[in-house]
């Protein structure tokens, strides 16, 4: 025979009270994101351009062996409890090997491995390689209401392990999927490779850095690739539009994306930033000898060399030449 009294029953109270917290909190996405309340599923198209210019980007540009070029797209419809990056956090191995190669193997084994352990990962795609630097390329994927958040990598190429993504973009409002997202991305380095310019040779980052932006200032090194001091902020180095699509894909109408040219390329004539790139030169050389007659000044000379050829109205190459007067060397 079960005895209830007042303090029984306040237990059986305060006991159902903590079932009914500890199953509200199960249910919700890891990180306090709010719940997904939009109908199961959503498809979705990704559209990835390109804005890599020699205009917009002068410093460094990579003209041949390789040009400048973007690999495949690798992206994941997933859950708050899977990362495939995130700035300020350590680049997996997966991501490190895509960053610094492009190889999607690892990055494809651990978007897998989460898949099936953690039920974190709904759906893996992916898109075609853009082989110039202003170019588009496109997939579809699915996301549910529980793996509503899309992430993806794009590596730049050539580059010691840069690239441009999306962390953890959530397509779900409430109760509604978005209809159109559009991203504008900023290169990433990846904090494994040391390099400072597109076409460095491998040198490990030793220890291993974070994920962190590369901004106009930031690496401060001069020899950056994305070095420009006159800059408050770079431009986009690439633009990611994702719309979702109905029932029926054939009465689908892409969004309205500033393409031109054939293919998958973007032609020279599309209205691009220009960028400002100053000339650099190199530190003068040592005086030479001084030439002249004995009894009399003669004149030596210095020269220095241009680094960086200037573009887009950018500050104009100083003298590359310095003379100076001096007493004639050798006089008997």
């Amino acid at each position: 025979m079960e005895i209830r009294t007042p303090a029984a029953a306040q237990g059986r109270a305060l006991w159902a009270l903590l079932l009914a917290t500890l199953g509200t909190t199960a249910s919700q996405p890891l990180g306090g994101d709010s719940v997904c309340t939009a109908r199961p599923l959503a498809k979705y198209s990704i559209t990835f351009t390109g804005k890599w210019s020699q205009t917009a980007f002068p410093k460094q540009y990579p003209l041949f062996r390789p040009p400048a070029q973007w690999s495949s797209l690798l992206g994941a419809a997933h859950s708050s409890d899977y990362s495939m990056w995130r700035e300020n956090q350590y680049a997996s191995n997966g991501l490190r090997d895509f960053a610094e190669r492009g190889e999607a193997w690892a990055l494809m084994k651990e978007i897998e491995a989460a898949g099936e352990k953690l039920q974190s990962v709904h759906e893996v795609f992916s898109a075609p390689a853009v082989p110039s630097g202003m170019g588009h390329t496109s997939s579809e994927f699915e996301v549910h209401a529980r793996h509503s958040l899309v992430s993806f990598v794009v590596r730049i190429v050539p580059s010691p392990d840069w690239f441009v993504g999306v962390d953890s973009l959530d397509l779900c409002d409430g109760n509604r999927w978005r209809e159109q997202v559009t991203v504008d991305l900023y290169p990433h380095d990846a904090g494994t490779d040391s390099g400072f310019t597109f076409s460095s040779p491998n040198f490990a980052t030793i220890p291993q850095d974070t994920v962190t932006e590369i901004t106009s200032s930031s690496p401060s090194h001069p020899a950056n690739s994305f070095y420009y001091p006159r800059l408050k902020a770079l431009p986009p180095i690439a633009r990611v539009t994702l719309v979702r699509l109905r029932q029926s894909p054939r009465a689908f109408v892409p969004p309205a994306i500033e393409l031109g040219g054939r293919g998958n390329e973007i032609g020279d004539s599309l209205s691009v930033p220009e960028t400002p790139l100053d000339c650099e030169v190199s530190l003068w050389s040592s005086w030479g000898l001084c030439e002249g007659l004995c009894g009399k000044l003669g004149a030596k000379t210095r020269t220095r060399y241009v680094r960086v050829q200037p573009a887009n109205h950018g500050a104009p190459c100083p003298e590359l030449a310095e003379e100076a007067e001096c007493v004639p060397d050798n006089c008997v």
